[in-house]
């Protein structure tokens, strides 16, 4: 393992220091450090030095589903989004409800080398929702799965989930749910409101998320366990979890980029790349949300990373699947949402992108303090920078981008693991 000098770095965006990394291990931070023979160097160029991001929420759809990402292109995405761990969702072809499965996913991530692919077990069967998946085995296997999930689809039945929720908490996993009650939503296709209306598209109204989410929280509360709700979007849910937290409910919530900044206004041209599940919704939701992840009542930012080929993207509104990228412009939308109002400094990015989310997901050698004998897995950003975003030139295999030509803030310029670059300036460093 190559030793690394990092010269002129501001953690947290604070004052410029050096970091001299041994074998992946912060070994000094100083001034006027030096490199000896041998040791690679990274001027930071008094770019602001995070901890690397952690994502508890991506689609890489391998296997089944290659045709839209596989785990090396969602690895490159992440790399160069400044990210070192993910968790892949399980709603693949075969579905990871196995350890066999899992297995294939986190061996993968390892081969490919540039992130730390975390795979998320199915705690359904086939996601059919009927039956409880091999939780035990899963997470006992050479996979180490810590979160379970049926993403795409919701637990609805309150037995089967209140089973789940038994065996994390036995298992000390989490169990992370998409709060949506089919039975409210049927076929919808966008916020139920005043513009789908005006349009004609079926409205998913906000109720469905926050009826499931007051479920589980009392599920998890009677049961001891760790529930993490994915991709928050109302302002309504926003309150129950407020209250579930006071009571001491061990429950987690996570808000997509997407959700901070976009609304249901982009429906208006009928364009599949704003369609998403949960919707975009209202202003009032989207500023509900960056309250909430400033307050801490929602924990972290989750990009639900979803990549889809243009066969299912390319096509009329009603066909067309749900999901949009989000790995190399999360870090972005978080600075120009949260960080240049004030919502959040650097210490804050870094709790909500990377110390929260290790904790959630109980990575123990992610999220950690810069400090000497920490891991030295580094994020480095310009936040002077200012980048316009092109589908097509991002890495990922599918180009569902809904920031297509639009300007953010802030690029990453570098990404470490464990003392290893595998992105700078823009590319992966194989």
């Amino acid at each position: 393992m190559t030793d690394l000098l990092i010269t002129d770095a501001r953690p947290y965006g604070e004052e410029a220091v050096d970091l001299l990394v041994r074998a992946g291990v912060v070994a000094e931070i100083g001034t006027g450090l030096t490199a000896s023979e041998g040791v690679a160097t990274l001027d930071a160029g008094g770019h602001v030095l995070l901890p690397g991001l952690v994502d508890l929420h991506v689609h890489l759809r391998e296997p089944g589903g290659e045709e839209s990402e596989t785990i090396e292109t969602g690895s490159h995405a992440a790399a160069l989004g400044g990210y070192t761990a993910v968790f892949a969702m399980p709603n693949t072809d075969p579905v990871a409800d196995t350890a066999v499965v899992v297995e294939h996913v986190r061996r993968r991530g390892e081969e490919v080398g540039l992130v730390d692919v975390h795979p998320v077990g199915a705690v359904t069967t086939g996601l059919k929702g009927e039956k409880l998946a091999e939780l035990g085995t899963m997470a006992q296997s050479a996979a180490q799965v810590r979160m379970f999930s049926d993403d795409g689809r919701c637990v609805n039945d309150p037995l089967i989930m209140r089973r789940a929720l038994e065996y994390a908490s036995a298992l000390d996993v989490v169990i992370a749910q998409h709060a949506e009650d089919h039975r409210l939503t049927g076929g919808a296709q966008a916020h139920e409101g005043a513009i789908a209306s005006r349009l004609g598209l079926a409205g998913w109204p906000a109720t469905a998320e926050e009826t499931v989410v007051a479920r589980d929280c009392a599920l998890a509360r009677e049961a001891g366990a760790a529930l993490h709700v994915c991709h928050v979007s109302s302002l309504h849910s926003v309150a129950v979890l407020r209250a579930a937290k006071a009571q001491g409910v061990r429950v987690s919530a996570e808000v997509t980029p997407h959700h901070l900044l976009l609304t249901d206004g982009r429906l208006t041209g009928y364009d599949p790349v704003n369609k998403v599940n949960p919707p975009l919704r209202t202003g009032a939701d989207t500023q509900a949300m960056r309250e909430a992840l400033a307050e801490g009542v929602i924990d972290v930012v989750a990009t639900d990373h979803a990549p889809h080929a243009s066969q299912y993207k390319d096509t009329e509104w009603a066909a067309a699947k749900p999901g949009m990228l989000g790995l190399q412009t999360a870090l972005s939308v978080v600075i120009h949402t949260m960080v240049e109002p004030g919502l959040l400094d650097w210490h804050g990015v870094a709790r909500v992108m990377s110390e929260r989310p290790a904790e959630i997901g109980n990575l123990a050698d992610q999220g950690r303090p810069i400090a000497v004998g920490e891991p030295a897995t580094f994020a480095l950003v310009d936040p002077d920078a200012q980048w316009t975003v092109r589908g097509a030139a991002l890495a990922s295999k599918a180009a569902n981008t809904p920031y297509e030509g639009m300007r953010l803030p802030g690029a990453v310029v570098a990404t470490v693991l464990r003392g290893r670059i595998t992105a700078r300036d823009g590319k992966v460093v194989a």
